[in-house]
């Protein structure tokens, strides 16, 4: 008869505690303001399959990786390319260009210090003798530095191995909005104009 009761009260506290976690889960469901989702177009979308969580979609690797477009090629020593995939101006004042550095050749490139240029000579290995010139203007453009005078560009490249790509990009002060064209260049690399989007 005790075992009786036990299953009793066993079945009983089952049911409380399911019923107590069904109230949980529909509470956490609502944020308790209705008039909240016409102000966030996020929460009046359908609603996501199970598992698939809020997060917006991380980009594949081929998206990230291997951009699409080469606006300009730019030829370098010993078969190393700088591929020019953007010159995009930013909201806040400034201009960047992605690329990719590519080595084709059958050696490895040890030149890479002549890309700091002579304006960073002693912060370390960077691309940031790259500049823009606005012929129109009649105004060069040098590589952004950060309030440690480090460049706002690819940093840390020691050599480039055959076959190898290295993501480049770096941030220069805007040109006036009516330039919509400017010369780009590296040192080691040949100057290829480009257009600038955005």
């Amino acid at each position: 008869m005790s075992m009786r009761h036990t299953v009793k009260a066993r079945g009983g506290a089952a049911v409380a505690v399911a019923a107590v976690l069904a109230l949980t889960l529909a509470g956490c469901g609502d944020d308790g303001g209705g008039d909240d989702k016409s102000k966030d177009p996020q929460k009046s979308a359908a609603p996501q399959p199970q598992g698939a969580g809020s997060q917006a979609p991380v980009p594949s690797k081929g998206q990230s990786s291997e951009p699409t477009e080469v606006i300009a090629t730019l030829t370098g020593e010993a078969g190393v390319t700088l591929a020019v995939n953007s010159v995009r101006r930013e909201a806040g004042g400034f201009v960047t260009i992605n690329g990719q550095i590519k080595n084709t050749g059958s050696q490895s490139y040890q030149n890479t210090a002549a890309w700091r240029g002579v304006e960073l000579n002693g912060t370390g290995e960077s691309v940031a003798g790259a500049t823009l010139v606005d012929k129109a203007g009649k105004k060069r453009y040098y590589v952004l530095r950060d309030t440690e005078s480090r460049c706002l560009c690819t940093t840390g490249i020691s050599s480039v191995d055959p076959g190898q790509v290295v993501p480049f990009f770096a941030q220069f002060p805007a040109p006036p909005t009516t330039t919509t064209e400017v010369e780009f260049t590296l040192p080691t690399f040949a100057t290829a104009t480009v257009k600038i989007s955005g």
